[in-house]
This record gives structure tokens, sequence and C-alpha cells, in this order.
């Protein structure tokens, strides 16, 4: 995947949620949900990121997961490795450790709790995207981060051959509006906030990288295709059916009602979450098994 292609940066990106049992990484339940999603209308996958509790996992478990999803892909779908942390160097040697992997490119946050400045980030984002030998998507996520990457820093990094796109939770409507009527061709803008999917595209993003699209795959699939035919009605009618749903989803903290979502319906062993997240309420619970219930029900 390079910048010149970048076609499939665009539609349903899953950020694959890990599992665990017992708290060990879950491998058997790792393989069942890759099957899965493999089957499903995504155009990538992305691991060890936010909703893979990336930061809970050593190096090993990192690799293995890599591996077996790899394993278990083979060529069907392009893997993407959430990166994040706060020493650049520290980042370029995991760019380094990593480069023989079966991946495809790197999700890479902004640096958080420094706060760098604008010039701190892009030269964060220049080093590394000159250490790498695979593409970057940079994740803009500033109610995690602390720091806001500005449009003019972001198109500075587009116009280096290795940044091909961006992750936008920057949660500024005017910011992501002027981004995508700016940003040079070929340069990638996907949304990472699930409720402002319909909006994002709406407005001309190239698709999402959609923790909630975990579930209902295909109804999120379907939303994007209609806004790619033009059909913009009859995405708005499919987006309807969606809102609840990512309500529902971010709840609690992600990836806990996933994760219980995803055990109830088979395909995970265990709910279980890596500390600091923990397992999501009871009340929580019934809700997401009442709405499990709902949708069985209208599908029979």
């Amino acid at each position: 995947m390079t910048r010149s292609a970048t076609a499939r940066l665009q539609g349903v990106w899953l950020p694959l949620v890990t599992p665990f049992r017992d708290g060990e990484l879950d491998e058997h339940s790792l393989r069942r949900l890759v099957r899965h999603y493999a089957t499903q209308p995504v155009e990538g996958l992305i691991l060890a990121a936010t909703t893979g509790e990336g930061l809970t996992l050593d190096g090993n478990e990192t690799e293995r997961l890599v591996s077996i999803t790899a394993e278990t892909l083979g060529s069907r779908l392009p893997l993407l490795l959430g990166m994040s942390g706060s020493n650049t160097r520290k980042l370029g040697a995991a760019l380094d450790e990593t480069s023989s992997w079966p991946i495809n490119g790197y999700l890479i946050a902004c640096p958080y709790y420094t706060r760098p400045s604008q010039d701190g980030l892009f030269q964060h984002f220049s080093t590394l995207a000159r250490d790498s030998d695979k593409p970057i998507v940079i994740y803009n996520i500033p109610y995690r981060t602390g720091v806001n990457m500005s449009n003019d820093t972001l198109l500075r990094l587009a116009s280096l051959p290795r940044i091909i796109g961006i992750k936008d939770c920057c949660a500024e409507p005017g910011q992501t509006f002027d981004l995508l009527r700016v940003r040079p061709q070929g340069f990638a803008v996907l949304t990472g906030d699930d409720a402002q999917f319909y909006s994002a595209l709406a407005h001309g993003a190239d698709g999402g990288i959609l923790a909630s699209a975990h579930v209902e795959t295909g109804l999120f699939a379907r939303v994007y295709n209609a806004m790619l035919d033009g059909n913009f009605h009859r995405a708005l009618t499919l987006w309807r059916e969606l809102v609840d749903l990512t309500r529902l989803l971010f709840a609690e903290p992600s990836p806990g009602p996933i994760k219980h979502w995803l055990w109830r319906a088979g395909l995970l062993d265990s709910p279980e979450v890596r500390l600091p997240m923990t397992e999501i309420s009871a009340a929580l619970a019934a809700r997401i098994d009442g709405a499990i219930a709902c949708r069985t029900s209208m599908a029979a």
C-alpha cells in the first residue's frame, strides 16, 4: 500500500478487538474473529490500536497477534498495525523491529501527554516517515492525546510520500470540512468518530475506521456504498438504523461494550478486557443483551 495505491484506504475499516481469556491472548477466538470479518464488507483491519487495547500488549503478544491474523487472512485484506507513544526514537526503533512483519502499514497516533508544538508534531511524523519502509496513516485524536494537529501541519505531512492518510477524530467539524476541501489528491481522510460517519461521508470523507462496525458490519458498508453512489436519501435512511447502535456501543469505555456483544454473539469466548479497562456494568450488559435479542427476533 503506497500513496499511488490508496484506493483501498476507503470504505469501512475495522479496528479489531484483541481477545483475552484468563489474562492471556485468546488465539482461538482471534482466529474465529478474523475468519468472520474476512467474509464481511470491510476494506482492511487495524490491529493493536485503541480498540485493540494495544497499550496493554507486550511485544511478543503484538507479534503473535499480527502473525495469527495474517496467517488466517492470507492476502484477503490489508493490515495496519496501531502504534503510539511520545518518544520519537523509540517509535522509530519499533518501526524497524516490525518492518519484516506481515503488515501493510501503520496507524500512528499523535504523541500523547507531552503536548508538543505543531512543529514538534511535524518533526515527529516526518522522522517516522523517513525511517519507515511502509506507509503511515496519522491518527489525530486530541481528546485522548491532549494535542490537536492543525490542518497546516497535516498538509505539510501529506506532501511526504509515506504519509497516505489520516484517521480523523479532531471533534471539530469545521476543521474536518476545511481539510476535505484542501487535501491533496490521493491523501485519504477516514473518520474515526463512529457517530459522525454519515456526516463525514456527506462532507467528502473516504470512509471510516469504525469500532462499531464489529456489529452490523454490512449495514455500515451499505451506508458507505449508498453515499458513493450519490444516493444520499438511501444512505440517511440506513444510517438512522445505526445511530442508536453507535451510542450503545460507546455508552461505557470502549471496547468493553463491543466485547460483550461479540461474546454474546459467540465470536469471543470471553468479554475480558485488561486494566485499566474494566468489563461493562450490569445495566449496560442488560441493554446490550436486549438489543441483541431484538435484532435476532427481527432477523428471524
